[in-house]
């Protein structure tokens, strides 16, 4: 008998939860398998709305929204899904992400580099391809190198793609990046793509680069119509201007291969970055300095007066020194103009 003489129920009341004013139905942690969820890839984010490509037609671009179990589990572009319901793709259909899954590589930027706030620019990129003007605007190494910098962080592999080759002689910006593994190809509108189209092929591939850049110009050339399929998988139906959000586009042509374009931006923040993640991600400047003194910052003179980076030369002391202008804004809050 319970405590007022009514008969007990044929289970321990203390196996379960009674929510308040919802009567006696139990709690339960329990959530549904969905081993049937179709796998896809989110290709589009607008206003609670995402626009996922499935594995089984990559064509067709199903418009989701999130399941109420996953609650704010935030959901970018490259992330890999599980999604149920309607993925038919076909107008005015709505189907569920119910399951995110966990991601090989992020890359995050902030807007500055005192800004706490880590901007996920897309989830599961191979590689960043670093889009540069060798004039109109003048190419800047300093964002280069912190996009560098965020590449290695997140693990993707980096691509240096020079545009506007037509307008500058590139021989003396590429030197800046002697005895880095990286990759540079030429992607002005009238250089051929070819050798871009090789490192591009099979993979996802996150572009960045400031407005103006030529970046537009080069996806339409890689994605004859990108205007279009922009439109049509990053509004998903609300109507929101494309050029304002990351959006993936496929190569045609080349099966697996995909371009993530993202807004051109004016600053590559570094403020989720840590001072030695800085300098680690260059290979020559991370042999450098194991033969640093204990706790050197690596900012030279006055502060480390034994810093083994000033006793580079050449390419490598040009990028020691661009490091350390990313180190002073990190330890200053005052972002680098070059960034």
């Amino acid at each position: 008998m319970s405590r007022g003489g009514r008969a007990t129920r044929g289970y321990d009341e203390s196996d379960v939860r009674i929510r308040p004013g919802k009567g006696t139905r139990p709690r339960t942690k329990t959530r549904p398998a969905h081993a049937d969820a179709a796998e896809a890839m989110v290709v589009s984010v607008d206003r609670g709305r995402w626009g996922c490509a499935v594995d089984a037609d990559p064509d067709r671009i199903v418009v989701t929204m999130r399941a109420r179990e996953l609650g704010r589990t935030p959901i970018v572009v490259g992330d890999r899904v599980g999604v149920v319901g309607d993925v038919s793709g076909a107008k005015d259909t709505l189907a569920r992400i119910v399951r995110v899954d966990d991601r090989t590589s992020v890359l995050r930027r902030t807007a500055d580099d005192t800004d706490p706030y880590e901007r996920i620019v897309v989830a599961n990129a191979d590689q960043l391809l670093i889009v540069t003007a060798l004039a109109d605007p003048p190419p800047r190494t300093g964002f280069v190198e912190r996009a560098l910098a965020a590449a290695y962080v997140g693990g993707l592999s980096p691509v240096l793609a020079l545009t506007k080759s037509d307008l500058a002689d590139g021989a003396q910006f590429r030197a800046a990046f002697d005895g880095l593994d990286l990759p540079i190809v030429a992607a002005g509108r009238d250089d051929d793509l070819t050798e871009l189209h090789a490192l591009l092929a099979g993979k996802l591939t996150a572009l960045v680069g400031h407005s103006g850049v030529g970046k537009s110009t080069m996806v339409n050339r890689l994605v004859p119509q990108a205007d279009r399929a922009t439109g049509e998988v990053s509004g998903v139906g609300k109507g929101r201007h494309t050029s304002t959000q990351s959006v993936a586009l496929p190569l045609p042509d080349s099966p697996g291969t995909w371009v993530v374009d993202t807004p051109g931006i004016r600053s590559f923040g570094l403020a989720h970055v840590s001072p030695d993640d800085v300098v680690n991600a260059f290979a020559d400047l991370r042999e450098a300095i194991e033969d640093c003194p204990r706790g050197c910052t690596h900012l030279g003179p006055p502060a480390d007066p034994e810093c083994a980076l000033d006793e580079l030369d050449g390419a490598a002391a040009r990028r020691a020194q661009a490091v350390r202008n990313i180190l002073v804004a990190l330890h200053s809050g005052e972002t680098d103009p070059e960034g």
